[in-house]
């Protein structure tokens, strides 16, 4: 898809090696301050990372720089304009919000006290987003330093959001009010990762996501399992019928049109998932499980993102308590969870999970369907000419050749696609072994600085191969 440049560029690695104690001093400047959205009692500490990152933007050069207001926590939008007006216009993507976390979770070092020890450094928001926001800054300075340019040969955006870490409740509603000040031709989501520390990756796309609870209601109060059962509906039985009836003998999905608009994989695109040093039996132990199972006809890569799943997050109802009690319960619930892949439309789930459950519920069983917010999937196609300046630019920065990968989660990523009508792209160099909302979450340093040289190279080359 690309080459790999004859010698690496000297005059962007001599200003990212100027730059690099700065760099990390600055961020251990922001990774102090406890910006956990999740948690009201922190809301000043978001708002104080919100404003420490409006004049780190400004002191880099952006000309704007300022907090949306959301009906939650602030977010950060900054721009600064190429200058040349056939350059494309790219939005990058980052959260300034952080996970919460405790010394008593388990941290060997204070969780908001960066410590640096054996090349990492660690600290809650090292990988997840802060670093993975802040190399953007010294990127684009060594960018302007090795090109000799004033400002960037994009016309580069920022949207750094402050609740990603809660769910990202008001992240579409700001999208949607803000559309016209948004609007690009790509975004760029730095919030995700690499393969490993020896293989450089690029993710193509991430799965969305629709779950509910379905509630399911028999008799209007408990009754006694001698005297009515076997002759009036059970809503226990009838949730664990539910939830097996999901799957047929082949682990495929039982919903009417399911599989309807699912993009296939291509065999290239399978060829790729193959060539990853992928070991089954290093994931199951990270995976805390003890055998793979899923859709017959796919690998373990391809179940977990190109396919679409559904998952039993929880089944309930009846007596719970010790010893028996002999009654039919007169309610129970099932938790469900639906990971889409591109193609897929969240609204025609939603209606098919609703027209499955009337079908299978039986007379004598009342039942309500409640979803919660829905993510759509997202996928970069191969092809794309911003993704092959993603691609050079990581070569360049690796100094190998950069393989692909999708994420099986879901994100904002979607919100994006669909409210700005411009395709995301990924570039983030975060490496599983970060920890990401674990303790003692960390980043690889000399991998942070490849973030770095890669956003350095980048601008240059979509400007060089890319007129949206």
């Amino acid at each position: 898809m690309s080459t790999i440049p004859a010698a690496p560029d000297d005059a962007v690695r001599a200003c990212v090696d100027d730059g690099r104690a700065a760099f990390l001093d600055d961020l251990a400047e922001w990774l102090r301050i406890p910006s956990v959205s999740a948690d009201p009692d922190r809301s000043a500490d978001v708002r104080r990372s919100a404003e420490w990152l409006v004049a780190k933007l400004t002191a880099t050069g952006f000309p704007v720089a300022e907090i949306w207001e959301t009906p939650g926590a602030p977010a950060v939008f900054a721009e600064w304009p190429s200058g040349d007006p056939d350059a494309p216009t790219v939005l990058v993507y980052g959260h300034h919000d952080v996970q919460p976390a405790d010394r008593a979770d388990g941290w060997h070092s204070d969780p908001f006290v960066p410590e640096e020890r054996e090349g990492r450094l660690y600290a809650r928001g090292a990988a997840d987003d802060k670093g993975q926001v802040l190399f953007h800054t010294l990127g684009v300075r060594a960018h302007l330093a090795a090109t000799g340019r004033t400002s960037p040969a994009v016309n580069l955006k920022l949207i750094v959001e402050g609740e990603e870490e809660s769910g990202s409740p008001h992240f579409p509603a700001l999208l949607r009010e803000h559309a016209e000040r948004l609007a690009c031709d790509a975004v760029l989501v730095s919030d995700t990762g690499m393969w490993s520390r020896e293989v450089p990756t690029v993710c193509t796309g991430m799965r969305g996501l629709v779950d509910c609870q379905i509630d399911l209601y028999g008799p209007d109060q408990d009754i006694h399992s001698g005297s009515f059962g076997g002759a009036v509906p059970n809503p226990a039985t009838e949730a664990a019928r539910l939830a097996a009836g999901l799957h047929d003998e082949a682990r495929r999905v039982t919903l009417p049109g399911f599989y309807d608009d699912v993009v296939e994989l291509t065999p290239h695109e399978r060829e790729l998932f193959a060539e990853l040093p992928f070991d089954e039996e290093s994931w199951l132990r990270t995976a805390h499980s003890y055998a793979p199972l899923g859709e017959a006809g796919h690998t373990t890569l391809e179940r977990i993102w190109a396919r679409p799943t559904a998952e039993v997050n929880g089944i309930s109802g009846g007596y719970q308590g010790p010893g028996g009690k002999t009654i039919i319960p007169a309610s129970a619930q099932l938790k469900l969870s639906f990971r889409l892949v591109a193609g897929q439309d969240t609204e025609k789930v939603q209606q098919a999970v609703r027209e499955w459950a009337a079908h299978s519920v039986p007379d004598g069983i009342r039942h309500e369907v409640t979803f919660w917010g829905a993510t759509r999937p997202c996928l970069t196609p191969l092809g794309h000419p911003a993704l092959r300046s993603v691609v050079r630019s990581m070569e360049r920065a690796f100094g190998r050749k950069v393989r692909f990968t999708r994420e099986g989660g879901s994100g904002p990523a979607a919100d994006l696609q669909d409210v700005l009508g411009a395709p995301v792209l990924f570039l983030g160099v975060s490496v599983p072994s970060d920890g990401w909302h674990a303790p003692n979450e960390k980043v690889e340093l000399d991998l942070l600085i490849k973030g770095v040289e890669t956003a350095a190279y980048l601008w240059g080359d979509l400007a060089e191969h890319w007129r949206a």
